[in-house]
C-alpha cells in the first residue's frame, strides 16, 4: 500500500475525519476536523466522500515524502505549501509523482489547513471514526499527533483521466470570511441582563493563548450574571460559550469535555463552527444573536454552497 513518510512533524498535525458521534454519554466528544467545512471541501474537490480521512494541520505545517503518485488536495489556511520546492495552490487539484516531496510553512492566514488525499487515508476507525482524539489517545495515527519518520498508507488511485478542478473564489471568500460569528441563546442565557446580553453581542473579544482544539478561551467585556447563581454540572455541546467565574467567555471546541458546570450564555450555529476552528491566538472575534430559524437556514444555505454542482469548477 502506497506511503506518506513524515519528515517534519509540524506543530500538531493529526489525522481527521468528521468526528464520532453519539458517545457523549461515554464522555467522548465528537473530535474531528476543527474546521469540518475545509475538509468537506477538499474531499469534494478530489472525489473522495466528504467524510473521508484527511490531514490537519495547526499553525505550522509538516514535510512529507510520497513513495507513489496520487492526487490531493490542499484546503483552510494558507500555509505556503511547496511541492520539491515550487509553490503549488490551495483550493485545487494538485498531482503527486512517485518519490515527491511536499513541505508547508508556518500559516498566513488562519490557524488550520487541510491536506486531502484521494482515497483518504487508511487508518482503523475507533467508534466508526477516523479522527484522533488527542486528549484520550484514540482513533487517527496510534492516536497522536504525527512524529517525525511515521509512515501512513493512503489509498492507491488512478492519476489518467482525472481533470484538473478547483473550487471557485467567491465560494472560497465565503468559507473562509472572518465576519462575524452567529450564536443562538443557551439554557443559561436567562442568567444574565438584557444589557449584559447585549454587552456580549456588541463586544469585541480576544482569542487567548489558552486556546486549542478542547477550547478557547477569550478575553474582553466582563459578563455577570444577575444573580450568582450556581448550577449542577450537566451535558455539555459542541460551540457552547460558558461563562467562567471572571466573567469572560469560554468557547468549547472539538475535544471538549462533555459535562459543565460554568453556565452557558450562548451557543454557536453549526453553520460557523468552522470559522472558530480558524482562529488563532491574539484573533479578534465578535457575536451576533440569531433565531433558531436563522440558524437553521444558515445551515442549508451552507450545505448548498458546499455541493459538488456549485462548488467546483474546472
Amino acid at each position: 500500500m502506497p506511503i506518506m513518510k513524515i519528515i517534519k512533524p509540524g506543530f500538531q498535525s493529526s489525522i481527521q475525519d468528521l468526528g464520532r458521534y453519539g458517545y457523549s454519554h461515554l464522555g467522548i466528544s465528537a473530535s474531528g476536523a476543527a474546521d469540518s467545512i475545509s475538509l468537506q471541501v477538499g474531499n469534494l474537490l478530489i472525489g473522495n466522500d466528504q467524510n473521508s480521512a484527511a490531514l490537519e494541520m495547526t499553525l505550522v505545517g509538516s514535510e512529507f515524502y510520497f513513495d507513489s503518485e496520487t492526487i490531493i488536495a490542499i484546503t483552510g489556511s494558507d500555509f505556503q505549501p511547496t511541492l520539491d520546492g515550487i509553490q503549488i495552490p490551495l483550493w485545487e487539484t494538485v498531482f503527486i509523482k512517485s518519490g515527491q516531496t511536499l513541505r508547508f510553512g508556518a500559516t498566513q492566514s488562519g490557524a488550520r489547513c487541510y491536506l486531502c488525499i484521494k482515497g483518504g487515508f487508511v487508518v482503523d476507525k475507533i467508534l466508526g471514526s477516523a479522527s484522533t482524539h488527542l486528549l484520550t489517545g484514540i482513533g487517527g495515527y496510534k492516536g497522536r499527533s504525527l512524529m517525525k519518520d511515521d509512515e501512513i498508507n493512503f489509498a492507491g488511485s488512478d492519476t489518467k483521466n482525472v481533470k484538473q478542478q478547483h473550487v471557485k473564489k467567491e465560494i472560497v471568500n465565503e468559507i473562509m470570511s472572518n465576519k462575524k460569528i452567529f450564536v443562538t441563546k443557551a439554557p443559561q442565557s436567562d442568567y444574565y441582563s438584557t444589557e449584559t446580553l447585549e454587552l456580549f453581542s456588541s463586544s469585541t473579544y480576544t482569542v487567548t493563548e489558552e486556546a486549542n482544539r478542547m477550547g478557547l478561551r477569550l478575553i474582553g467585556s466582563t459578563l455577570r450574571q444577575i444573580n450568582n447563581k450556581d448550577i449542577i454540572t450537566e451535558g455539555v455541546s459542541l460551540g457552547a460559550i460558558q461563562v467562567s467565574h471572571d466573567g469572560n467567555p469560554i468557547i468549547l471546541f472539538v475535544e471538549h469535555q462533555t459535562t459543565g458546570g460554568y453556565p452557558k450564555i450562548a451557543n454557536i450555529i453549526s453553520a460557523h463552527l468552522h470559522k472558530v476552528g480558524q482562529l488563532r491566538p491574539r484573533d479578534e472575534i465578535q457575536f451576533s444573536f440569531v433565531s433558531i430559524e436563522k440558524a437553521y437556514k444558515l445551515s442549508m444555505d451552507l450545505e448548498s454552497l458546499i455541493s459538488p454542482e456549485s462548488l467546483i469548477s474546472i
